[in-house]
């Protein structure tokens, strides 16, 4: 059981939920003092959680023994957490063991025909470090040419922090939102392999390198956003503005990441112009 971080994962949970997501009868019973956050407050949680006010107290301070899995599911209740915060919070409680590390293990014969068939679509797969495992030639005319790389660069995170400045050209007020994403990414796998060495090492260089990572790792987000707009630069094709869809391959921890835009935008032109030239 991870104390600290579970203490830290219900608070702002519980400082992000709003009293209006909540029912009006517990949020504000007459005569309650004004509210000086935003979020719920401890005994609101403890109240719809059916737990007493000093024993929750005790979580947030990192002070209590481990919940047991009935307390965990009415927290999971009491906090609107989403089927992988409620995971996530089991994972910290010390109720899933956690494994040793996010070893690369061999990619399914059907995720190489997927990515083949997407054809002029750039797509590529990645493991739970975000190690970029097989690709299609779209993506590699879209991003780089992952082949040439050294293997432990084939990662989402360093190529971010190697190539960003070069192919990165999103506008004011959307620059994190990548940074963000791979953040409640990250965490959730680092709780999943908290003895991983290789994916600390991968945590502590992003953080160093991106505010926003920082940022996005200290507000302890878990919940996966399915779509994120990416802006790149291309040497060829210029400023593109790209939807990137991720999807879970079914019966294993890798994910398809697929690079779409707007139909009949110019960015849908240029991906069409990609395609043509790697078919």
């Amino acid at each position: 059981m991870s104390r600290g971080e579970l203490a830290d994962f219900l608070r702002r949970r519980r400082e992000a939920l709003r009293p209006d997501q909540v029912p009006t009868a517990v949020t504000h019973p007459p005569g309650r003092r004004a509210r000086r956050t935003p979020g719920l407050r401890r005994e609101e949680v403890a109240d719809l959680a059916g737990v007493s006010v000093s024993y929750y107290e005790r979580l947030e301070q990192a002070r209590a023994p481990r919940p047991s899995p009935e307390v965990l599911a009415a927290l999971g209740t009491a906090l609107r957490l989403t089927a992988t915060e409620r995971e996530h919070l089991a994972r910290l409680a010390g109720q899933v063991p956690p494994g040793t590390k996010a070893d690369r293990g061999p990619v399914p014969g059907e995720a190489h025909q997927l990515l083949d068939r997407l054809g002029p679509i750039p797509a590529y797969l990645v493991d739970e470090r975000q190690d970029i495992l097989a690709w299609n030639d779209a993506a590699a005319a879209l991003i780089t040419d992952f082949g040439q790389l050294p293997v432990e660069e084939r990662n989402v995170v360093r190529l971010s922090i190697r190539l960003c400045d070069t192919l990165c050209s999103a506008p004011a007020g959307a620059e994190g939102e990548f940074a963000r994403q791979v953040a409640a990414q990250l965490r959730t796998t680092s709780v999943r392999y908290p003895a991983d060495r290789a994916l600390g090492e991968l945590i502590n260089e992003f953080a160093a390198h991106s505010p926003h990572f920082a940022a996005g790792w200290r507000d302890h987000h878990v919940r996966p956003i399915a779509t994120l707009r990416k802006f790149l630069r291309h040497p060829e094709l210029g400023e593109l503005e790209l939807d990137c869809q991720t999807l879970l391959l079914p019966g294993t921890n890798l994910q398809v990441v697929m690079y779409t835009a707007e139909p009949g935008s110019p960015s849908a032109a240029a991906l069409a112009r990609l395609g043509a030239g790697v078919e």
